[in-house]
């Protein structure tokens, strides 16, 4: 923190909050604006935008954007939001308000999660069962037929002959002395359960933490248990991150909605809302929420 930092000095100039704000983010009614209140609860807490910043993980130039209602910079009405309820929070002030006000100047209505694909997608691209070709079929029968009856009449001995007539009168031949017995099966082995696989196939003296993106795309930061940075970036929906470390990993998750989380090879249930943002630690055993 610089020295002589304070509340106040970030505060905008009343001609950055008239000229530089979008035209859509400006205050349209008597309400304050949502930057106002955020930059005014701040203050009143006593906070710097480098302490927001430093608590909230939110970049500072984004906690300036936000509190000159400049939502351009967060990336999306998902994580405009995001950042609206973790800055409202960090000052003291109670989100819900900001996140209607939010709504109503940007469509009226909070982001719809992503639909899930149809199940059937699959069975529009199947193709149809091939038919059977009887005709070359019939072609094949016939041949095997002509030829068998050529080799009957042509190609037989008199041993054959009288071979095949032992055969017509009712002789049965002996059985063959080589034929195998039939050998016992093993029983097969139990299949282990997927869930234990999954368990047994993490290390037990580190923790692994694997980040599914399942339902939607979301910015996410990871560091181990020294602070080291292992991840600061978005995964695409569908794509997964996992990470690994003797101690502890930390996430950031700026659309908690929108992840799947398996830690130590069991996946964690969660109930969070898209477009909330959490902070969460992980360490060996079992999953314990930090």
């Amino acid at each position: 923190m610089s020295i002589g930092n304070s509340p106040e000095d970030d505060r905008p100039s009343d001609d950055r909050l008239t000229d530089e704000t979008p035209m859509g983010d400006r205050r349209t009614d008597d309400r304050p604006s949502i930057g106002h209140v955020l930059q005014q609860a701040r203050v009143n807490a006593g906070l710097t935008v480098d302490e927001v910043s430093s608590s909230t993980r939110v970049r500072i130039p984004i906690v300036h954007a936000i509190e000159q209602d400049d939502f351009s910079r967060c990336g999306g009405d998902v994580y405009a939001r995001g950042h609206i309820r973790t800055l409202a929070r960090a000052a003291g002030v109670d989100p819900a308000p900001l996140l209607a006000q939010y709504d109503e100047g940007h469509g009226g209505h909070p982001p719809a999660p992503t639909p899930a694909a149809p199940l059937f997608e699959a069975e529009r691209i199947r193709s149809e069962p091939r038919r059977p070709n009887w005709t070359a079929a019939m072609v094949a029968a016939i041949v095997a037929v002509i030829g068998f009856v050529g080799f009957t009449a042509f190609g037989g001995s008199d041993d054959d002959g009288d071979s095949s007539k032992s055969v017509a009168e009712g002789s049965t031949p002996a059985p063959s002395k080589t034929a195998d017995k039939p050998k016992p099966q093993k029983p097969a082995d139990p299949k282990p359960d997927p869930s234990d696989s999954a368990i047994a196939g993490v290390p037990r003296d580190k923790v692994t933490v694997k980040v599914d993106a399942a339902d939607g795309r979301s910015w996410i930061s990871a560091k181990d248990h020294s602070g080291r940075t292992l991840f600061d970036g978005v995964l695409e929906q569908g794509q997964a991150k996992t990470f690994q470390d003797k101690q502890k990993i930390a996430l950031v998750l700026g659309d908690a909605g929108a992840i799947e989380l398996y830690v130590n090879g069991k996946q964690v249930d969660n109930e969070f809302e898209p477009g909330q943002v959490e902070r969460l630690t992980y360490t060996k055993g079992d999953p314990e929420v930090g």
